[in-house]
C-alpha cells in the first residue's frame, strides 16, 4: 500500500516524495524505545512470518486489557496532512489507514495481543472465513449485536452494498484485490461498471447473501489470501441506507469505537471523534475505547510535532502522532537523551521508497539509467535521517517480504551519492545530453531537502532539470493521473501482507494503468503481466515468493521503470501522559485502539 511519508504510509505507504502513508500487514510485535542500528534487520524478518487465521474462538469477546489503562480526556493528536478520503473504499494510504481503525469495522481484522503477536480474527464476521472448494469459496457469518453509530444492525445487505459500490467509477484510490478476484479480472468494473447505483447487483454465483447474517465469496480461481485482503481498511463497511456516493468522503458512518463528531472536519485544521455509544465492546476483541476524544490537528510538521514532544509540556504532554515520525534533525537528540528516548516507539515498515520514471514520456531506458546512476539515493534518506528513517535499499521488494534477497543491479549501495560521470556516458550514448527533465517532488520538509541534491545531480549529469513542487495532501492523486505532465517523481509502497504479490501486481502490473493506480510510472510489459498470473496461481507458496522475486529483480535489470532508493523505518514520539504506545506493525505506525490517558 501507499506510504504517507511522502503524501500518504498506504501507503501505506504511504509515495515518496517522501512523504506518504502507507498500508502494510506484516508480522512481529510492538518497538519500543526507538532502534539504533541502521544494518539490523531483526524486525523485518520478524515481519516476513505468516500471520495466523483465527477461528471463532479467536474472534470472541472483548479485547483484553491494556496494561494500566484508563478512561476519560482529550488525546490531542498531531498530523501533517488532512486526511484526503474519509470513505473506507477511498482508503490506501498509512495515515488514513490508522484513522479507519477507530471509525470502521470489516469482515476481518488484524489482532495484536499484549505480548505483540497478531492474528486475523473475524471482525464483524464470527471468524476469519470458512474456505471451500480449495479456497474457491469463503463463507462470512456476522457477529450478533453489531450495529452503525444511528443503532440500526450491520446486515449482511450492507455487506454486499460495501463490495458492490467498489466496482463504481468514482472509487478510485481504494485497495482492489477483492474486485478483480471476483471479476477474475484486472479489468474488473466491467462486471458492475455503475455499482449498485442503478439497481443492478452482483449475481449470487459471484457474491451470495442468502440471509441478513450469511455473506459467501465465489471466485473462479483459489484465493486463500482472502482474510488478509478482508482485513484492509479499503474493505470496511458501507451503510447502504447511509451512502451519499461521492458525499459519503466527507461524512461517513462509523461501525467502531468513535465516531466523527458532525462539522468538525475543516480540511487544512482538523477534526474530532467521539465515542460511539452503539459499538458494543463485546463484539469487538480488538479495539478500546478508552479516551472520550481524539482532538486531530492538520497541518503539523514532522519537525513542529518533534519539537512539540520533546519538549513534552502543557497539552503536548497529552499528545502523540498517527503517522509524524522523528524529523531528521531530530534523530540525535531523541537518541541521546535518554528521558526522550523512553517516549519513543520504533518499527521497521515494508515500504520501499523509489523514484519512478514516467514510462510514457521516457521512453529510452538509457535515458533511464542514466537517471538511476544520477540519483543520489543517501540524500533521500539523510532527508528522513539515517540510522532511524531506513537503509539504502537496491529492490523494489522490502526486506520485510518473504523471499527477499539483497541485490544491487545498478550500484547504489555502492555509489549512493550518485555515479555522475557514468550517467554522463549513458546520455551521451543515448544522444540526448540536455534533455529537459520536469521533476515533480511533495511540498514538505523532507522532499524539499532531498530535491535540492537530485536537481544538482542531474544538472551534472547533462539534463536539463525543470522542479515542480506539489502540496503534500493531494500529492498522489496528482502523480497517479495517467496524463500527468511529470517525468519523475517519487513515492513509496508496502505490502499489503508479507508476499511480493502486494507490491509487483499493483505497482508494476501495466492492465492497472489508470488515474488513481499506484503503477505510478505507467510501467506496461504484457509478458511481466502474465508471468504475474503465472506465478498467482502457484499453490507453493515457498516456490511462489522466490518466483516474485525472480520477475522483481528482472523488472528491474530489464525495464527499470524506477529506481529504489531506501527501505523504510521510522521512529515516533508521545507525550508523558499518554499510555499503551505501541508500535502496529499492520499500519506501520502507534496503534490507535490501545491508547489512553494517564491521570
Amino acid at each position: 500500500m501507499s506510504s504517507n511519508r511522502t503524501r500518504r504510509t498506504h501507503a501505506t505507504l504511504v509515495a515518496l516524495a517522501a512523504g506518504a502513508l502507507v498500508l502494510t500487514a506484516c508480522s512481529s510485535g510492538a518497538g519500543a524505545g526507538g532502534g539504533d542500528n541502521a544494518n539490523d534487520r531483526t524486525g523485518a524478518e520478524a515481519q516476513r512470518s505468516q500471520i495466523a487465521f483465527g477461528d471463532a474462538a479467536a474472534s470472541k469477546g472483548k479485547a483484553e486489557e491494556v496494561p494500566g489503562a484508563q478512561k476519560g480526556g482529550t488525546l490531542k493528536v498531531y498530523q501533517r496532512d488532512t486526511f484526503s478520503h474519509l470513505d473506507p473504499a477511498q482508503i490506501y494510504v498509512s495515515d488514513e489507514g490508522a484513522l479507519a481503525t477507530l471509525l470502521f469495522r470489516k469482515l476481518t481484522t488484524y489482532h495484536m495481543d499484549n505480548k505483540g503477536k497478531y492474528t486475523v480474527v473475524g471482525d464483524l464476521a464470527t471468524d476469519s472465513g470458512q474456505s471451500s472448494d480449495g479456497g474457491k469459496t469463503w463463507k462470512y457469518t456476522l457477529k450478533d449485536n453489531v450495529k452503525w453509530e444511528d443503532g440500526s444492525p450491520i446486515t449482511a445487505k450492507d455487506i454486499r452494498h460495501t463490495f458492490e459500490r467498489q466496482f463504481a467509477p468514482f472509487i478510485t484510490d481504494g485497495p482492489y484485490f477483492v474486485q478483480q478476484w471476483l471479476a477474475d479480472s484486472t479489468d474488473y468494473r466491467k462486471l458492475l461498471k455503475d455499482g449498485p447505483y442503478k439497481g443492478k447487483h452482483l449475481p449470487d454465483s459471484v457474491l451470495e447473501t442468502p440471509d441478513d447474517k450469511t455473506i459467501v465469496f465465489h471466485f473462479k480461481t483459489p484465493h486463500p489470501d482472502l482474510p488478509y485482503a478482508l482485513a484492509m481498511a479499503g474493505y470496511a463497511a458501507v451503510q447502504e441506507k447511509k451512502d451519499t456516493k461521492e458525499k459519503y468522503d466527507k461524512a461517513p458512518q462509523s461501525s467502531g469505537p468513535y465516531k466523527i463528531k458532525p462539522g468538525s472536519f475543516k480540511s487544512g485544521k482538523g477534526m474530532t471523534l467521539v465515542r460511539n455509544p452503539e459499538w458494543d465492546a463485546n463484539t469487538d476483541n480488538s479495539r478500546h475505547q478508552y479516551v472520550d476524544k481524539f482532538d486531530i490537528q492538520f497541518g503539523v510538521s514532522f519537525p513542529d510535532s518533534t519539537q512539540r514532544l520533546i519538549a513534552d509540556n502543557a497539552d503536548n504532554q497529552n499528545a502523540v502522532s498517527f503517522s509524524n515520525q522523528v524529523d531528521a534533525a531530530s534523530m540525535q537528540t531523541v537518541a541521546n537523551d535518554p528521558k526522550v528516548k523512553k517516549r519513543s516507539t520504533s518499527g521497521y515498515q515494508p515500504y520501499v521508497g523509489v523514484i519512478n520514471f514516467n514510462m510514457k514520456r521516457i521512453k529510452d531506458k538509457k535515458v533511464r539509467e542514466a537517471l538511476a546512476y544520477a540519483m543520489p539515493t543517501q540524500a533521500v534518506l539523510d532527508a528522513y535521517g539515517t540510522p532511524g528513517g531506513g537503509e539504502l535499499a537496491g529492490s523494489y521488494v522490502s526486506p520485510t517480504v518473504t523471499g527477499y534477497k539483497d541485490i544491487d543491479p545498478y550500484g547504489k549501495l555502492k555509489k549512493p551519492l550518485g555515479d555522475i560521470e557514468k550517467a554522463k556516458k549513458l546520455l551521451k550514448e543515448a544522444g540526448k545530453t540536455g534533455m529537459k527533465i520536469t521533476f515533480a517532488y511533495m511540498n514538505a520538509p523532507e522532499p524539499q531537502k532531498y530535491s535540492v541534491s537530485i536537481v544538482d545531480n542531474l544538472k551534472k549529469a547533462g539534463f536539463d532539470v525543470q522542479p515542480k513542487d506539489l502540496p503534500s495532501d493531494t500529492y498522489y492523486d496528482v502523480i497517479g493521473k495517467v496524463d500527468n505532465k511529470f517525468d519523475i517523481y517519487a513515492s513509496a509502497w508496502g505490502a499489503d501482507w508479507p508476499s511480493a504479490s502486494t507490491v509487483l501486481p499493483p505497482t508494476m502490473d501495466g492492465r492497472q494503468i489508470q488515474d488513481g493506480s499506484p503503477n505510478y510510472s505507467h510501467y506496461n510489459n504484457p509478458a511481466v503481466s502474465k508471468e504475474m498470473d503465472r506465478i498467482s496461481k502457484m499453490s507453493d507458496q515457498e516456490k511462489a515468493s522466490e518466483e516474485w522475486f525472480k520477475l522483481n529483480e528482472k523488472i528491474l535489470k530489464e525495464d527499470l521503470p524506477a529506481i529504489p532508493t531506501f527501505y523504510y523505518k521510522q521512529i515516533q514520539l508521545h507525550g508523558s501522559k499518554v499510555g499503551g504506545v505501541v508500535n502496529n506493525d499492520i499500519i506501520s505506525g502507534v496503534d490507535p485502539t490501545k491508547l489512553f490517558l494517564k491521570k
